[in-house]
This record gives C-alpha cells, sequence and structure tokens, in this order.
C-alpha cells in the first residue's frame, strides 16, 4: 500500500485543466487548423488544389479554401505550394454544427454553437454516448476512447460512453458507413430513445474520407441519420473532440 501512495505522489495530478485553463501547446508535428494566405497565392496557381487526393481545396471568393470535412491533414498541399500560401496551424479547436461552416478560408472557421435551451436542459449535465464504428479504421475510435482516460476524464463533465443505444442519448459515428454498416447504424439509431443526438467524428464520418464515392461505402453518417456536431480530423486530436463536445453542450462560451 505504502507503494502505492509513493507512486501516486510522483505522478501527480495527471488530468488536464481543459477548459478552465489553455492545454499544453501540442507537438510541432500536430497538424491542425490549416491558414492559407491570399496574398502570397501566385496568379492561376492551382497546384494546392489539383494535388489534394480528396478534391478538399476549392477557389472561393477570398482565394483557396478548405473542404476541413473531406481534408485528410495530409500535408500533401504544403508541399505542393510553391510559395507556402497555406500551412497547418496548431490549432485544434475546428467542431462545427454544420456543414457548410467546415469551409475554411484565410477567416477561420465558425465554431460549434451551444444546443438550444431547452436540449441543454435535457443533456447539459448528463449526456450517455453510444459509439457506432461504421466501417472505421480505428484511428477515430482509438481518439474517442482515449477521452476515457485519467489526462482527459470525459467522465467529469458528466459525459460516457455507453455499451447500448438503449440507454444512450445520442451516437458518436467514425468511420465512412460502409454498405455491411448501414442497417447496423440505422438500427442502432432507432433503438436510441428521443431526443437524440448523432455526432460524427473524422473525415471518414463526414464525407467518406479517402473513400469518398466508393459504391461499398456511403460518404458519411449524414446520408443516413441528421448529424449535430461535425469534428473534422484524420484522425481528430481528442482535445479537438472534447472541444466540440463542450461547446454543444454550452460550456465554452461562442467565440473563445
Amino acid at each position: 500500500m505504502l507503494k502505492q501512495w509513493t507512486t501516486r505522489a510522483h505522478q501527480g495530478h495527471a488530468t488536464i485543466a481543459f477548459p478552465k485553463e489553455p492545454p499544453a501547446p501540442l507537438p510541432e508535428r500536430f497538424r491542425g487548423l490549416p491558414v492559407i494566405d491570399p496574398a502570397k497565392c501566385a496568379d492561376g496557381c492551382r497546384a494546392c488544389i489539383e494535388a489534394c487526393p480528396t478534391q478538399a481545396i476549392a477557389l472561393g471568393e477570398r482565394g483557396p479554401k478548405v473542404d476541413l470535412g473531406r481534408c485528410l491533414f495530409c500535408n500533401v498541399c504544403v508541399e505542393a505550394c510553391p510559395t507556402g500560401a497555406i500551412t497547418f496551424t496548431n490549432e485544434f479547436r475546428m467542431a462545427v454544427r454544420r456543414r457548410e461552416d467546415l469551409w475554411a478560408d484565410d477567416r477561420g472557421l465558425r465554431l460549434a454553437e451551444a444546443l438550444d435551451k431547452k436540449s441543454r436542459a435535457l443533456f447539459g449535465h448528463s449526456l450517455k454516448l453510444r459509439e457506432v464504428s461504421a466501417g472505421g479504421c480505428n484511428g477515430c475510435e482509438v481518439e474517442v476512447n482515449v477521452l476515457g482516460t485519467v489526462v482527459f476524464d470525459l467522465g467529469r463533465f458528466g459525459i460516457q460512453v455507453v455499451a447500448s443505444p438503449r440507454h444512450a442519448d445520442g451516437l458518436i459515428v467514425t468511420g465512412p458507413v460502409t454498405q455491411n454498416m448501414r442497417l447496423a447504424l440505422q438500427k442502432t439509431y432507432d433503438a436510441t430513445p428521443t431526443p437524440k443526438l448523432v455526432i460524427a467524428v473524422g473525415g471518414c464520418a463526414i464525407s467518406g474520407g479517402p473513400f469518398r464515392n466508393h459504391p461499398q461505402q456511403l460518404n458519411g453518417a449524414e446520408s443516413l441519420l441528421p448529424v449535430d456536431l461535425y469534428v473534422p480530423g484524420c484522425p481528430p486530436h481528442p482535445l479537438t473532440i472534447l472541444d466540440g463536445l463542450l461547446r454543444l453542450l454550452g460550456r465554452i462560451e461562442s467565440g473563445k
């Protein structure tokens, strides 16, 4: 017992203070929100658009813009850009409420807004979620699981991943929703009591990811279910998922 106490004292307090305090700086290799500087774009240059493997980059009124729902954060666009107009930052806050808000340009993103007052009263203090891997590679699934560790301690916010949809308030969907998982996902959704939420985690669950438009998958959860929160990434960082969930529940004020 003395050895256990000594070990615990040596480990200290492992749980991060987020969102009360900003998290420790993420590693330099982490690729978060992409930033585009239109002033650096050469006239007529389409290098980043042509290089993107998922057609996530398009030209907008203000110059190139990135669809984070399709983006794999693979860095190919950065390598292809001859002028350094596009870079990936360490900004992990990227979850949004509407699919169209995932387009990022030089103005950044419109981050997720909280549920309405009635929904916050229902889910704000106790939110139970059933995770469904609808053909995922296990990358996003692992990041969701990490939220239950002592570092993030998802339970302290009243949020818990449960084993049965009948005990859940909503679903976390990962993977592109393969044809083999279509019926299973629909049945899981139907078994979840109403009112309920759907959270699409990762590029595959949002758009199909690298499998987009393949006939054996459905280009994400939105093809079957109404989505309330989109969490981009391939896979998203646990902080990106946590930040999105807390914004959805009104635990983080809009604009911060």
